[in-house]
């Protein structure tokens, strides 16, 4: 059974710079997508990127430019590099799992089988 966990969370002033990672602990299917996702108080959980096996990452338009995905197989870590860092990015961030199922890892929910507790982010202005 595969455990998701995340850290690298804080309090950061607008315009700075914070590094999320996401552990792997146990199996991970081999042909998978992980998947990085915020929400903000009273809000939706949205997706923020995507990154498969190969390493292929999607970003959404909002932190495009921004913000990068990148993993360490050997360690079996998946990252989220976040510059620029605006209020409107804070929230809670959790990584999620699942077996990858087209060509595209999207950042449906239901796609996700496995999810991480989560990291605050903070932003202030």
């Amino acid at each position: 059974q595969v455990q998701l966990v995340e850290s690298g969370g804080g309090s950061v002033q607008a315009g700075g710079s914070l590094t999320l990672s996401c552990a792997v602990a146990g199996y991970m299917f081999t042909d998978r997508c992980v998947a990085w996702f915020r929400q903000a108080p009273g809000k939706e959980r949205e997706g923020v990127g995507t990154i498969d096996s190969d390493g292929r990452t999607i970003v959404t338009d909002f932190v495009k430019g921004r913000f990068n995905m990148s993993q360490d197989n050997s360690k079996d870590v998946i990252y989220l590099q976040m510059n620029y860092l605006k209020p409107d990015n804070t929230g809670m961030y959790y990584c999620a799992a699942g077996v990858k199922k087209g060509l595209v890892c999207w950042t449906w929910t239901s796609d996700y089988t496995t999810w991480g507790q989560g990291t605050q982010v903070t932003v202030s202005s």
